[in-house]
């Protein structure tokens, strides 16, 4: 399967790092207008010299997402300089680490102004774009967090919640003309990781535990997730909707058994007796098949 991108003008935030940067070479590499938006001009322009043989197709807006504004200013961008907009691609995200008694007031609101408010913004800006155009396409890169709870990160996984919710609520009101999706990757080697391992006990520790955790063996790259975004973004994915794909190293298959590591070692450090393990282990199982014959 070839994917082209030959003269689609997207929009993709958080482009200056991990994910978003490895997402603009891919996208660029296929032939895709971007515009591009980070917070750092000096990160900006690193990545705009590795972009340097597409130049021709780039355009950069520098500024907060976190800011409805900026957000306008992506789509005027956008339509000035290209024409017209097919794509957004929703990638920029905070952390806000810390507990609920420990976050701050506005730790709490800048992590849901950036990873859901952004999100809302960007998409109320350029829909109606797309409905001129007659066509569109909206991607946000959201996060195993969005169905787990992480050790002092209620922010991060609340916000990531409400992302996946306004995705479906997106490809629920647009459709069909204007797909929403989400992409929910879990242990990715990027920066963001290693500042996430300074909330869980053991620090860095915790990210060769989840490297551990998965069934591959092995943290994810930013080049798995940009071709997980480029096929979503295509007319290859023209029947997704309204989908929340988990890309993620078989990790969230492991922690649901609560067998091999998260749960298990929980279990044993709560104390719990060998037959307490395996009612509870009984309980959640039966819970699940019961869910599933409801539905």
């Amino acid at each position: 399967m070839s994917i082209r991108l030959k003269d689609r003008v997207i929009i993709l935030t958080g482009a200056t790092s991990g994910m978003g940067k490895d997402m603009a070479l891919s996208f660029a590499a296929k032939g895709a207008k971007l515009v591009l938006n980070g917070r750092s001009e000096a990160k900006a322009q690193r990545v705009m010299e590795e972009l340097a043989p597409y130049q021709e197709r780039i355009a950069w807006h520098i500024g907060d997402i976190s800011e409805y504004e900026t957000n306008g200013a992506l789509v005027d961008l956008a339509l000035e300089r290209f024409g017209s907009l097919d794509t957004i691609v929703c990638n920029a995200g905070t952390l806000g680490i810390g507990s609920v008694t420990e976050l701050s007031q506005e730790t709490w609101q800048n992590t849901l102004n950036s990873n859901v408010s952004a999100l809302f913004y960007l998409s109320k800006c350029a829909i109606p774009h797309m409905q001129k155009h007659g066509a569109g396409v909206i991607l946000a890169n959201a996060s195993i967090a969005a169905f787990k709870a992480f050790p002092k990160h209620p922010a991060y996984c609340a916000s990531k919640a409400a992302q996946v919710a306004l995705v479906r609520q997106l490809a629920s009101e647009y459709g069909p003309n204007i797909r929403a999706n989400a992409l929910c990757p879990g242990p990715v080697d990027t920066p963001m990781i290693w500042d996430s391992a300074k909330a869980f006990e053991g620090g860095e520790k915790a990210v060769e535990e989840a490297r551990e955790a998965t069934a591959l063996k092995r943290l994810g790259q930013p080049k798995d997730i940009s071709e997980l975004a480029l096929f979503l973004i295509s007319n290859e994915s023209s029947w997704m909707t309204g989908s929340l794909v988990t890309i993620d190293g078989g990790i969230s298959h492991y922690v649901f058994l609560g067998i091999v590591s998260f749960w298990w070692s929980d279990f044993y450090t709560c104390r719990l007796g060998f037959e307490a393990r395996r009612q509870l282990l009984y309980s959640l199982c039966n819970n699940c098949v019961t869910e599933t014959d409801k539905s």
